[in-house]
């Protein structure tokens, strides 16, 4: 743990673009790292604060296929949007209900038509805008039913638009299609294969299989694209390939997996899982 290039406080999002750089939202040090795909840094930017490029907590981070970095800047509930040099862009959203609008926004997903997705969690919904913040459609209300979400957290976006969410305190991930409309849920609070504790992000691959953070037990699961188990990993500890509270998951081109063990303030790189 620390404040130096290359040192974390409590990652959380990450995130690889096209060329392999891999972005770390620093929560805790209120900034964003760049390094290369084996770790080597390039350099952060970001600082504690309420101006253009400086965050409040910012806890994920997207990619979009042209290089622009999009981050969920929590506590002071809006998007910022940068070059892949750090370079301020654009920001939207303030603190409210309306459209465009944020409570605690966590989670960010980028389409391949550059739609942007957001996890409005204290909203208890998802919203989509242009890759200019436009906002486009939003969907879901407070409620543990189908298409409903309670504390919506993590979201990834297939190559096909399907829309994956992690509800973390109910136990549970939800697929809808790119319109929003309901496909189907798996999970419950459990430590079996393909249930959670505590599912904080999710992340798919380019041949559809879903990767899951989960949270508190210290393991990455992985699934077909319909939500059938198919491996895990980790265990609780500081060790290679243990974890201790994994927050973010995202997976390259290549098929190599990347993991913010938070708190072990660290970054851990897979091989394509089996």
């Amino acid at each position: 743990m620390g404040s130096g290039d290359g040192e974390f406080r409590n990652p959380n999002g990450v995130a690889v673009a096209s060329d392999s750089s891999v972005y770390v939202a620093d929560t805790n040090n209120h900034r964003i790292q760049k390094f290369t795909s084996e770790g080597g840094f390039v350099r952060n930017w970001g600082t504690y604060g309420t101006g253009d490029g400086e965050f409040s907590q910012p806890y994920d981070i997207a990619v979009a296929s042209d290089s622009s970095v999009y981050v969920t800047d929590l506590q002071n509930n809006r998007i910022q949007k940068f070059t892949a040099e750090g370079v301020f862009v654009r920001k939207w959203g303030t603190v409210g209900t309306g459209d465009g609008e944020f409570s605690q926004p966590y989670d960010i997903a980028v389409a391949s038509d550059g739609s942007v997705y957001v996890s409005d969690s204290n909203n208890h919904r998802i919203q989509k805008f242009t890759a200019e913040g436009g906002f486009i459609s939003k969907w879901g209300t407070q409620g543990f039913g189908d298409g409903e979400f309670y504390l919506p957290n993590g979201v990834a976006v297939a190559s096909d638009g399907s829309v994956y969410v992690s509800e973390r305190n109910i136990h549970r991930i939800k697929k809808f299609d790119s319109g929003g409309v309901f496909v189907r849920k798996w999970g419950y609070q459990s430590s079996d294969d393909g249930q959670f504790n505590y599912p904080n992000s999710v992340a798919v691959a380019s041949d559809g299989s879903v990767y899951v953070a989960d949270r508190q037990n210290n393991r990455i699961q992985k699934f077909t694209s319909e939500g059938v188990f198919v491996s895990k990993w980790g265990t609780r500890g500081s060790g290679e390939g243990e974890f201790y509270d994994p927050h973010g998951v995202a997976v390259a081109s290549d098929g190599s997996i990347y993991v913010s063990d938070s708190g072990n303030h660290r970054i851990q790189k897979f091989s394509m899982g089996p």
